[in-house]
């Protein structure tokens, strides 16, 4: 079950992270990456966030650039969010490939 005081933390962080990741692509041209869903962890010390990639064909490159640059995501987003928390939590990124499944099911189904 998930507290207030995460629910809060998790909109906070996929808002600002989101912010970093367009500023950050736009960049790279023909890329896209947008932040799908972010889960705090109940004692607020890790955040597991899933990272929507677009095309999905650089999905693992992008998502390697993005865990060796991890450190300085998280100090850039703790310069962002300073006033709201006290500390920033661990980041994890992980790739969301729902809409690659729900695209699959939906060709599946037109055939």
């Amino acid at each position: 079950m998930e507290t207030t005081r995460q629910s809060k933390i998790n909109r906070l962080l996929q808002k600002e992270l989101g912010e970093i990741f367009l500023a950050e692509t736009k960049k790279m041209p023909g890329t896209l990456v947008s932040v799908s869903i972010v889960r705090v962890s109940p004692d607020l010390s890790v955040a597991k966030i899933y990272l929507s990639i677009f095309p999905s064909g650089k999905a693992a490159e992008i998502l390697e650039a993005v865990n060796n640059n991890a450190k300085s995501i998280r100090y850039e987003l703790a310069g962002r969010v300073r006033y709201q928390l006290r500390k920033v939590p661990e980041l994890t990124f992980f790739v969301d490939d729902s809409l690659d499944y729900i695209d699959n099911i939906d060709t599946l189904l037109n055939k």
